[in-house]
């Protein structure tokens, strides 16, 4: 019994610093002024542009982050799948395509000249989302049991790096495309049933 009431105290006094600590934090007053002028700035710039330019972003915002999290989750499947098809995390040297490292090399070179703080160390953040279509076509025995169809994929895929152009370089998508995202993603998420 002596234990649980130690537990119990001891709980209480973590929760008791925690709160402290939290309310400390949220009453310093350079802190929240810093993240309130932040905002006020960002809301400044925003009212400068027009009512249709700042309604069709948040139209498309929808989809950027659609297409991101898409993107991102098959970046995560090849780096999974390589590195767990006993080809360990330096698959990269030996299983990605010529295509994509000339890519990776590319992007990384152009950042690095324009002194930009490197955006990752794993070089598929560098390749585009053709080459991803690219290293899983080199690799497919290694994705057979995990994708349906391998001509479903190769299509699946090109619809939607033709989709990704006006998402990732701010136009609109029309109605009719903004329907075959959803349906295009749709079938990403089918291949990913497997063989039947």
């Amino acid at each position: 019994m002596i234990d649980e009431v130690d537990a119990v105290e001891l709980f209480l006094l973590k929760g008791a610093s925690i709160k402290l600590a939290v309310e400390e934090a949220n009453s310093n007053p350079r802190v929240s002024r810093s993240i309130a002028e932040e905002n006020a700035s960002v809301k400044a710039s925003v009212s400068q542009f027009s009512a249709e330019v700042r309604d069709n972003a948040v139209m498309m915002a929808e989809h950027y982050k659609l297409f991101y999290m898409l993107e991102n989750d098959i970046r995560r499947l090849i780096d999974d799948t390589l590195t767990e098809d006993n080809k360990g995390p330096d698959w990269w040297d030996k299983y990605a395509p010529d295509s994509a490292k000339i890519e990776f090399k590319g992007n990384l070179q152009r950042e690095q000249d324009a002194g930009f703080t490197p955006r990752s160390d794993n070089p598929l953040d560098y390749v585009t989302f053709g080459q991803l279509g690219d290293i899983i076509r080199a690799n497919y025995s290694l994705f057979g049991g995990i994708l349906s169809n391998q001509k479903a994929m190769g299509r699946v895929m090109f619809s939607l790096n033709n989709l990704r152009g006006p998402i990732a370089h701010c136009g609109l998508l029309a109605e009719d495309e903004v329907d075959r995202l959803k349906l295009t993603v749709k079938d990403w998420f089918r291949l990913l049933e497997g063989p039947k």
